[in-house]
């Protein structure tokens, strides 16, 4: 299986993540996932492909601290991360947030927490390809 914090061009299973964490331990009582999907509208406008960029290295070590301060901060038995770079298409994945722990309320706790978090932080950058041109967006947590 994959890495745990990945960027990636390439689409991703939801399947293969979950599956993932349930083989990790039997203590494994819930999961919670964020899946974060491309949109075709966006500030009042179409929007034909959004496309992706990042400072690699700079974002994954700040995925992979986010990771880890997760683990610790809800008591997680495992996290991973999963973002896209590149352009992708209306109802393409973009990202994946998935936590397992023993029980239901740190998992989602820490689900939401991280993709806030991955939101405010992270290098990624997004722009909208739009009928009109294309559109930087400013990130919002």
């Amino acid at each position: 299986m994959a890495d745990a914090v990945r960027l990636q061009r390439e689409d991703f299973s939801l399947d293969e993540e979950v599956a993932a964490l349930r083989a990790l331990s039997p203590r494994v009582g819930g999961i919670a996932t964020f899946l974060g999907c491309a949109r075709d509208f966006s500030e009042n406008r179409a929007v034909r492909e959004i496309s992706f960029d990042a400072y690699e290295s700079m974002a994954l070590a700040e995925l992979q601290t986010l990771r880890t301060t997760a683990i610790a901060q809800f008591g997680l038995i495992e996290a991973r991360l999963v973002h896209r770079l590149g352009t992708v298409q209306a109802g393409d994945n973009i990202v994946l947030i998935a936590t397992a722990a023993e029980h239901r309320a740190p998992a989602l706790d820490a689900c939401r927490w991280l993709i806030d978090e991955l939101k405010a932080r992270v290098p990624i950058w997004k722009k909208e390809i739009t009928p009109e041109g294309d559109v930087w967006v400013t990130p919002h947590p």
